[in-house]
């Protein structure tokens, strides 16, 4: 009994109600006595409680396109399984939308016996096309949450960096600053010489020896 309870709700959680009004046919939960529960509304990213799928690799989402075809085949869904539920569906949306479900579900049932297409083999690969999707999905939200992780890791890693350039900028500003006052507190020392032997003095010896120049001439200060 809770085995077939626990598939009821699984098979449950496989109808997503949308926005506008869809008529679904009521689901036969076969001989279990309790009653089918209603279709739960839930998100399009919350996939059923169904187990890994995928034999091969599935191929990635580009740009939010999926290759369905591609992502039934590595769920080892056939051409064949894909025909059937694509036949169906066709089927379905060429039937006018205000059909009474009860005489759409006998026009399509009717169909395809008539296509010799069994009931329960399209039922079957149905169920095989969602328990895809909700591995697909899986997978994508097990692939965006390491990206989500390793892209964070690295935005950590930059700002360390940054806080660490900041740290060797303002280090290198506060050198540049003591440097000034050293350097300015050594002239104040070495003036004292100036003072010492006179203005007059100094200017006749800067003149003289060509090593030194006078600060107020450009032309030997460009050189």
């Amino acid at each position: 009994m809770s085995e077939k309870k626990g598939w009821g709700s699984t098979v449950a959680g496989w109808f997503i109600e949308r926005d506008e009004p869809v008529v679904q046919a009521e689901p036969d939960f076969g001989d279990t006595p309790e009653a089918a529960p209603p279709p739960p509304t839930i998100d399009y990213t919350t996939p059923s409680p169904t187990q890994a799928v995928f034999q091969t690799p599935p191929p990635p989402a580009t740009g939010g396109q999926v290759d369905f075809v591609a992502v039934f085949t590595a769920a080892g869904v056939d051409d064949e399984e894909q025909q059937r539920v694509a036949r169906t569906t066709d089927l379905l949306r060429s039937l006018p939308a205000d059909t009474d479900a009860a005489v759409k579900k006998q026009i399509v049932e009717a169909s395809l016996k008539a296509f010799g297409v069994p009931i329960e083999k399209i039922i079957e690969a149905t169920v095989e096309e969602i328990q895809a999707l909700d591995g697909y999905i899986r997978n994508g939200a097990a692939d965006n949450e390491k990206l989500i992780q390793e892209s964070d890791a690295r935005i950590k890693q930059y700002e360390e960096e940054v806080k660490n350039i900041r740290a060797v900028m303002q280090q290198s500003v506060d050198e540049q600053q003591n440097l000034i006052k050293v350097c300015n507190d050594k002239k104040l020392e070495v003036q004292q010489v100036f003072v010492f032997f006179g203005q007059v003095r100094v200017v006749k010896v800067v003149k003289a020896l060509p090593k030194l120049h006078d600060p107020s001439d450009q032309s030997a200060a460009g050189k």
